[in-house]
C-alpha cells in the first residue's frame, strides 16, 4: 500500500509561479512512476506531467510543456511539480498518482490539491 499526500496549492496570479509536492508513505515508491493528473471543474481528469522510476525520464502534456518541471527524489520519497508562468486554465485540483505499468492501470492517487490562477 501507498498513501500519496499532494501540498504547495494555492492561490496565484497569472504570470506566477507554485511548487507542488507528492510525498510517499506505507512503502517506498521508487518502483514507481509518478504522475501528475488535473481535473478542472465540469471536465473530465487529464494528464499533465510524469516521472519514470529513478527520474531519468519525463514526459508532459502539451500546454504545459516548457513551463512545468516534473522531478523525482527517491530519497525523500517526494515528487515536485514546478509550476511557471501560471495561466487561468491551469486553475484545477492537481492529483499525484502511481503506477508500475502504464498511466491506464493508476494503483494509486493522492487526494488533490487546489490549484487556482487569477487573471
Amino acid at each position: 500500500q501507498v498513501q500519496l499526500g499532494e501540498s504547495g496549492g494555492g492561490l496565484v496570479q497569472a504570470g506566477g509561479s507554485l511548487r507542488l509536492s507528492c510525498a510517499a508513505s506505507g512503502r517506498t515508491f521508487s518502483n514507481y512512476a509518478v504522475g501528475w493528473f488535473r481535473q478542472a471543474p465540469g471536465k473530465e481528469r487529464e494528464f499533465v506531467a510524469a516521472v519514470n522510476w529513478n527520474g531519468g525520464r519525463t514526459s508532459y502534456a502539451d500546454p504545459v510543456k516548457g513551463r512545468f518541471t516534473v522531478s523525482k527524489d527517491n530519497a525523500e520519497n517526494t515528487v515536485y511539480l514546478e509550476m511557471n508562468s501560471l495561466k487561468p486554465e491551469d486553475t484545477a485540483i492537481y492529483y499525484c498518482a502511481v503506477t508500475r505499468g502504464t498511466w491506464a492501470r493508476v494503483e494509486y492517487w493522492g487526494q488533490g490539491t487546489q490549484v487556482t490562477g487569477s487573471s
